[in-house]
């Protein structure tokens, strides 16, 4: 049988994702995807669920959803307070919920982007080999107001729920670890020195596209044919500004790539918030 969530308040910029959407980037199909895959990984495997299964994702101020049929929900990723009908419930720990069960959430401001994860997975529409959300490839960019999201019904007998620890919730490391990029050898030595000993501060240019950073690099490097980028990817421009290209990013760019984060410290940096330090730690050297 199934259910249905609806959103009673949208909270900000709420999407359902999942790994991502993979084999169209020869299209210029970007590939999407849980912002920080190893939260969203986290959600699957405590719920037993397959490793694919969409998620709810969304930022900042919280969602509020109310459930039509019965089930299992998991909370995972930046830390939130959440209240199942007015009583507080515990991250990383399944929550069982009833027929016209309320959810809703208080942003605890520790860490960007907070999972979802429920008993199946939600069925939103399968485009392209995935359920990620994205503008002009999915009907729906964001969750909205009185939007519906089915799911199958789960009736669990056993109330009884491990959790995990919380060590396991947020990687607090300043530390990012990248591979030197396709122009980075172009870099002279006073520019990969700084590159790799200034720590950086995350801008308010931040989105699910690029995050910029706000020192500068100086860049006297010359102009560059569009070439392939990934999530990861970071980016030279002219004046000096360095981006670094997240899931949603285009699949191609005309400025250098002096280096790419590891798909580890992906997750990390998903999780930094505006004014937070980072620093670049090249790996393979």
């Amino acid at each position: 049988m199934m259910g249905k969530v609806t959103i009673v308040k949208p909270g900000f910029f709420a999407t359902v994702q999942d790994k991502g959407r993979f084999g169209f980037s020869k299209y210029g199909v970007p590939r999407s995807g849980a912002m920080d895959q190893f939260s969203f990984a986290m959600a699957n495997l405590l719920l037993d669920n397959e490793e694919n299964d969409a998620c709810i994702e969304f930022a900042f101020q919280g969602l509020v959803l109310k459930f039509s049929e019965d089930t299992l929900i998991i909370i995972t990723g930046a830390y939130v307070t959440i209240f199942l009908n007015g009583i507080k419930q515990e991250m990383y720990r399944r929550i069982k919920i009833l027929k016209n069960d309320v959810l809703e959430f208080n942003y605890d401001k520790k860490g960007m982007y907070t999972y979802i994860g429920i008993k199946g997975g939600f069925l939103t529409p399968v485009v392209l080999n995935s359920r990620s959300f994205y503008t002009s490839i999915t009907s729906d960019s964001v969750l909205k107001k009185g939007a519906e999201l089915p799911y199958m019904k789960n009736e669990s007998t056993n109330d009884q729920f491990s959790s995990i620890s919380k060590p396991l919730l947020l990687d607090n490391s300043n530390s990012i670890e990248v591979y030197t990029g396709p122009e980075y050898s172009l870099l002279s030595q006073e520019q990969k020195s700084t590159l790799l000993s200034l720590d950086f501060t995350i801008s308010n240019t931040i989105s699910r596209m690029a995050i910029q950073l706000e020192e500068k690099l100086s860049n006297n490097l010359p102009s560059m044919l569009t070439s392939p980028v990934l999530p990861g990817t970071i980016q030279l421009t002219p004046s000096g500004n360095l981006i670094i290209l997240m899931r949603d990013c285009q699949t191609t760019g005309g400025y250098p790539r002096v280096l790419q984060v590891s798909e580890i410290s992906m997750n990390t940096i998903a999780q930094k918030k505006v004014g937070e330090k980072i620093q670049f730690k090249l790996l393979g050297e």
